[in-house]
């Protein structure tokens, strides 16, 4: 079967372009739900094959209506970013060069782009020069790749190959948390081995910062191989943990320090926000995506460790197939667990070559205030309450008054009235003893034009359940 690939890639570039020129007019959710989708999918694997026209036609019939407008201006469900279209379109080109990004001297240029990114971010970030980066699927990969670093780092100072030899008869590492860690981090300790229960958990305050208190009596009087997991950005609450009170804990101690900044971590680019990072570059690791906000297409997390030879210990594969390594030489899956993989550093080279390190700044700072904005724009109405300080990008928002029973039924409402609407699109999250609408500023298209449309939205829709007694 023949086809005319300028003909496909047309319809394809066609296509995109009209999604995202109508996505900002376009209702804040999907029109169409996923079982209604799958219903239209029910059919058997077809016997012989269908024209690549008819296929991608089929292919948009079948997403449209379907599709969650991330890259519009008012989605904060999550912390997503909106895709920049410079990285979209590198990204279209990693596709259509079908580079396999593992190995650097058979796809020279994608390597050598990769490792550009690399030194670019670790300046970027602030961090200690000399870092590697792996560049993986995103954060949960990214956190596991960090510590399955960290886990051959702390147990080579034990005297136990964990790479060679395995968990089986190695000392006992004990792995400190704070109480508030995001849900990743607990599958990345069970991909490494470790397990999501084997943890000693620290207190954290009413931001969900980890307490140092409670860390410094967690770890007295232990003595075996240990890793601290601190967090840049709470997943609810965007808050930071106090990472040099931290390090001058668990440094002394020899413990790896390793923190989970998926999206907090680019507080480091803004000068307006950067305390809030101050002693992280003492720690041994650190993860952030580039999906988030970089606003690097989807597929994209930075696994960063300060010891380049542990993060390849713990990563590195080779077999006789495979080229020969020249001395020196940055192999790009020598810092992630895949050896087949797509050249996740072309659109992160290009997105940052488009931003500079002022547009990145810019980027992070202007969505840390427009936070501000709509937490204020929100606080200001009777029966709203913002439960966290907005240091960062997140608020969390309660509706209602009574017991919690009550402000959970309210602020559900609240949420399921303002997905319906169409808007804006936010999401539910339990905090505390609260259920809220969590609100998350990322993408690069949003204004204020578009925080204060949502805001009145929000604000709307809570009088009339307010109004009708919380229905």
């Amino acid at each position: 079967m023949t086809t005319d690939p300028k003909a496909l890639f047309e319809t394809a570039m066609l296509a995109a372009l009209d999604y995202r020129q109508s996505v900002a007019d376009a209702p804040a959710r999907p029109d169409r739900s996923y079982h209604d989708i799958l219903a239209t999918l029910d059919e058997g694997m077809p016997q012989s094959g269908t024209a690549p026209e008819t296929a991608l036609d089929e292919l948009l019939s079948t997403a449209d209506g379907g599709l969650m407008p991330i890259t519009g201006p008012r989605f904060f469900g999550w912390v997503m970013g909106g895709s920049h279209p410079t990285g979209v379109a590198a990204d279209w080109l990693v596709s259509a060069w079908g580079q396999n990004a593992g190995y650097h001297t058979p796809t020279p240029a994608v390597s050598a782009i990769e490792d550009q990114a690399e030194r670019w971010l670790v300046e970027l970030l602030d961090l200690p020069t000399g870092s590697s980066v792996g560049f993986a699927t995103g954060a949960t990969v990214a956190n596991g790749t960090c510590l399955a670093a960290a886990r051959t780092g702390v147990l080579l100072k034990a005297g136990w190959d964990a790479d060679a030899d395995g968990l089986f008869g190695a000392p006992q590492v004990d792995v400190f948390i704070g109480a508030d860690a995001h849900s990743s981090l607990f599958s990345s300790l069970q991909l490494i081995g470790f397990g999501y229960r084997r943890v000693i958990t620290i207190a954290t305050d009413s931001e969900g910062r980890m307490i140092p208190s409670a860390l410094e009596a967690a770890m007295a009087g232990r003595d075996n191989p240990a890793i601290v997991i601190a967090q840049a950005g709470q997943i609810n609450t965007g808050a930071f943990d106090p990472f040099a009170e931290i390090a001058a804990i668990a440094k002394p101690r020899g413990a790896w320090l390793h923190v989970d900044g998926a999206f907090g971590l680019w507080a480091r680019v803004s000068p307006h926000e950067l305390h809030l990072t101050e002693g992280i570059e003492l720690f041994d690791s650190w993860c952030t995506d580039g999906h988030k906000w970089l606003q690097v297409p989807y597929d994209c997390g930075f696994a960063i460790v300060r010891d380049r030879e542990v993060a390849q210990r713990a990563m590195t594969q080779w077999s006789s197939y495979l080229p020969i390594i020249q001395q020196g030489d940055r192999v790009p899956s020598a810092f992630v667990p895949e050896l087949s993989r797509r050249a996740r550093g072309v659109p992160v080279w290009t997105v940052l070559k488009v931003l500079g390190r002022e547009g990145v700044s810019e980027l992070v700072a202007g969505h840390c205030a427009l936070a501000r904005r709509f937490a204020d724009r929100l606080a200001s109405e009777a029966g709203v309450r913002i439960l966290n300080d907005v240091v960062l990008n997140q608020i969390a928002v309660s509706f209602g008054s009574g017991d919690a029973a009550a402000r959970k039924a309210q602020t559900e409402a609240v949420i399921e009235k303002v997905q319906a609407d169409g808007v804006c699109y936010a999401g539910g999250a339990q905090w505390r003893d609260d259920w809220i609408m969590r609100l998350s500023v990322t993408s690069m298209a949003t204004t204020e034009a578009d925080i204060d449309r949502s805001a009145e939205a929000i604000v709307a829709i809570w009088r009339r359940i307010r109004d009708a007694g919380g229905r």
